[in-house]
């Protein structure tokens, strides 16, 4: 039996088998892998919260070493005295932690992060 250039083998009288030309079973898998690539993409958008980390932040941190919570703040335009002030710490404090003086408990960093409206873990600064 051909259908379309594929072949069935049957056993008891049902389909158990398809031979299909080369052509189309290259076809068949680059579109298996296109609906893998499809369901990725979009398992993505759906567990994307939209935060995006500004380049400039990146390599501030990263090249120039300097502190989140500092970069965060800038880029927020919030003062030393206003973010201390909505984390409910001195400005005294705020300052050691952005000149990596002091660390900040979890406590102290979350409500930094809050009032940034950062995620917790981008204020984390890795020790070395």
């Amino acid at each position: 039996m051909t259908t379309t250039g594929i072949q069935f083998i049957e056993k008891h009288g049902k389909h158990e088998y398809a031979i299909v030309p080369f052509p189309l079973y290259q076809r068949m898998v680059e579109a298996m892998e296109d609906r893998e690539d499809i369901t990725a993409l979009e398992r993505f958008h759906a567990e994307d919260d939209g935060f995006r980390i500004p380049h400039a932040i990146v390599q501030r941190e990263l090249i120039g070493g300097e502190h989140p919570v500092k970069l965060w703040r800038e880029e927020r335009k919030l003062t030393v005295e206003a973010l201390a002030e909505q984390a409910g710490i001195s400005k005294a404090f705020l300052s050691q932690i952005e000149n990596g003086k002091r660390q900040g408990t979890a406590k102290t960093l979350k409500a930094l992060a809050v009032a940034l409206q950062v995620p917790l873990d981008v204020l984390i600064k890795e020790q070395k």
